[in-house]
């Protein structure tokens, strides 16, 4: 026997409760795929809002201020959303709105702003005014 199995750990999961309570687990095969792309999308939109300042009061004073950062976010956040609308069903103009919402804040945050369609992201959505 594993010292695992010797001292009761073991690195499988449990379907016991833990203290915390109950939790459901899905497995990845069973959650669609605009659920997938959707919440990616989600995750690229709170990651390029953070890189923005956009969490704190003053935007542009935010210790979490990466211009860097959220171009690349942003420009992983048009490359999904663009290849992937034709999925998204009803998710596809909000996650439209809140792609070319960023890009509008990137614009706005830059001491010297990309020229039209050279921003974030534009490459895959066009120029955002």
């Amino acid at each position: 026997m594993s010292d695992a199995a010797d001292n009761g750990t073991s690195s499988a999961p449990s379907s016991e409760p833990s203290d915390a309570g109950p939790t459901t687990v899905r497995e990845l095969a069973d959650v669609p795929a605009v659920e997938v792309i959707s919440r990616s999308a989600v995750m690229l939109m709170s990651s390029a809002a953070e890189k923005l300042g956009l969490s704190d009061e003053d935007p542009e004073n935010s210790p979490h201020l990466d211009l860097d950062e959220a171009r690349r976010v942003i420009t992983a956040l048009a490359g999904l959303v663009t290849a992937s609308v034709e999925f998204l069903g009803p998710h596809a103009g909000p996650i439209r709105e809140g792609l070319q919402a960023l890009q509008r804040a990137f614009r706005e945050q830059s001491a010297h702003p990309d020229a039209p369609g050279a921003g974030p992201g534009e490459k895959y959505t066009g120029p955002v005014h």
